[in-house]
């Protein structure tokens, strides 16, 4: 476990996050312009969702397909009920800020998803491509979640505001592109993907290092700005839930009988936090919740662990108990 985890670490996906973490730490001007930053993320999310409608394409529907995908959506709906009762029980957060909180640990990070996906790649591990629909599940059922375990004085929308917000989730951009681009992938199957290997498939790796260095430098500074609100109890709550959220997605990976790839990949996505849907859906249904809270915890201490220790240890993992 040990030398998979150094050669995790030592992988240039890694070091150029390190690179970007260190760079913002130490104050200096370099940066990523955030239109190139939008069109890396855009290009990684159409890469998988691609791959994965190609894969699906190419394997079919099966009942471990259906039955990943009902793990993957309770995953998602119950893990904020034992985030919420953790953060309560240890910490100072109100309820309102723990309900807001526990809703980003119940979904999921799609960059996340990229360095676990990428760095099976650089091990040559495989996984079923069908895993970009189950992340795609996985976006949404810790936001009502939340809604249903938040206090009831806190402020909630209103009935035409909750349509809303469910069309604004569901039309999230990350979902949108991982949904459509699984869909192409579904339907041109494998003559789509010989078609677009050099694109999809060969300028992966590159662009993944380029998108981290900008993971790093948005980290650093988040670190920088967001730290004064995080008691030493919070931040432990950043590093314990990805490890209670990866057990329960080994258990049920392991129930399944998925393969080495497809176990990591769902531990990475139960061990993961959202640092884009889930702040723009809290700001509509819980308006009363510091959203600076959660950023701080999902972005600055959750993805820095899940990217240099958490998936190293998903996959030494996936390795001992899969099939």
């Amino acid at each position: 476990m040990f030398q998979l985890a150094l050669q995790n670490l030592l992988s240039p996906m890694v070091l150029f996050f390190v690179l970007g973490l260190f760079a913002a730490l130490a104050r200096s001007d370099l940066s990523i312009p955030e239109a190139v930053a939008k069109l890396l993320a855009l290009y990684l999310l159409l890469s998988i969702g691609f791959r994965g409608g190609a894969e699906l394409a190419h394997h079919g529907f099966t009942g471990q397909m259906a039955a990943t995908m009902a793990a993957g959506i309770l995953l998602s709906f119950t893990t904020p009920f034992i985030a919420y009762a953790l953060l309560r029980a240890t910490t100072g957060l109100s309820a309102t800020d723990a309900a807001a909180v526990a809703a980003h640990y119940g979904s999921i990070s799609a960059v996340t998803f990229v360095a676990v996906t990428g760095m099976l790649g650089q091990l040559a591990i495989p996984y079923d491509g069908y895993l970009v629909a189950v992340a795609a599940a996985m976006e949404t059922p810790a936001i009502f979640a939340a809604l249903w375990i938040a206090p009831r004085e806190t402020p909630m929308t209103r009935p035409s505001e909750s349509r809303g917000l469910i069309r604004e989730i569901a039309l999230n951009g990350s979902i949108v592109i991982l949904l459509g681009a699984l869909l192409i992938g579904a339907i041109t199957g494998q003559r789509g993907m010989v078609m677009l290997k050099p694109f999809i498939v060969d300028s992966f790796a590159g662009l993944l290092c380029l998108f981290l260095l900008d993971m790093g430098l948005i980290t650093g500074r988040g670190l920088q700005q967001g730290w004064r609100h995080l008691s030493a109890a919070v931040a432990a709550f950043a590093v314990v839930m990805p490890l209670i959220g990866g057990t329960l997605a080994a258990a049920a990976a392991a129930a399944i009988g998925l393969s080495v790839g497809s176990t990591a990949v769902l531990m990475t996505l139960a061990a993961s936090a959202s640092y884009i849907a889930v702040p723009a859906a809290m700001r509509l249904a819980l308006p009363a919740a510091n959203p600076s809270i959660p950023l701080t915890l999902s972005l600055g201490i959750t993805f820095p662990f899940n990217l240099l220790i958490g998936i190293p240890l998903y996959i030494a993992i996936a390795n001992k108990i899969a099939q």
